[in-house]
């Protein structure tokens, strides 16, 4: 079992589509070099790259040796979408957005001598009660996808298993930036549901404590 430190490790996508920034990676960022009771934060950007999702988290866990990892993705839903569960599956058949490589997956195993599943560590139900009582709004998903949220994800936990690593882990989804929203209504794509930068760097502050919080009430 490896030793961990006290760092907390963000990580944020880069801008994909024909967008040119990402939620994800604009809350992620203001985070860096922060300090939560006596972990500190450290922000990473990950590129939407197939071949390079899996090296870069590998990376960050191997150096960092975090006590938490959480992933920002961005999504087109209306909430903040706390993830249950990671597949072992990329899988962009049918759809209108590649990764930044280009690179259209097929019923693709990510990881061929891994389980078809893994749980987050995340503290789930304790962040979506604090974001209530704060009135954002959130929500319990059960589906990260099939595309480089999930990808990044599932190797982040398959690689803490492997490392036989106690650390805290998981992903979120947040919504569209409004900028982003009107950019998809005038290419035709009109009632997107969006969420401004405050709010999303504010439910990221509270997913950071209450993942802090777990770390100190179980002594990790």
């Amino acid at each position: 079992m490896t030793q961990m430190s006290r760092v907390i490790a963000l990580t944020g996508f880069e801008a994909f589509a024909n967008f040119k920034v990402n939620p994800s990676w604009e809350a992620v960022r203001t985070f860096d070099g922060k300090n939560f009771s006596s972990c500190e934060v450290k922000s990473f950007k990950i590129p939407l790259v197939f071949e390079k999702i899996k090296p870069s988290i590998a990376e960050i866990i191997k150096t960092q040796r975090p006590a938490a990892v959480v992933g920002l993705g961005q999504s087109y839903r209306p909430l903040i979408s706390l993830e249950k569960i990671a597949i072992n599956l990329a899988d962009l058949t049918g759809s209108t957005v590649l990764y930044n490589c280009g690179t259209r997956p097929r019923d693709k195993i990510l990881e061929p001598n891994a389980p078809a599943a893994y749980f987050t560590r995340l503290p789930l139900l304790g962040i979506l009660t604090r974001l209530g009582q704060i009135d954002i709004p959130a929500e319990i998903s059960y589906t990260a996808g099939t595309f480089g949220c999930n990808q990044l994800f599932f190797h982040m936990m398959h690689e803490l298993h492997c490392e036989r690593s106690k650390t805290l882990a998981g992903f979120i989804h947040v919504p569209c930036l409004p900028e982003q929203a009107a950019q998809l209504q005038r290419a035709g794509k009109p009632r997107v549901p969006s969420m401004n930068l405050k709010m999303t760097i504010q439910a990221l502050d509270v997913a950071i404590k209450a993942t802090v919080d777990n770390l100190e009430e179980t002594n990790l």
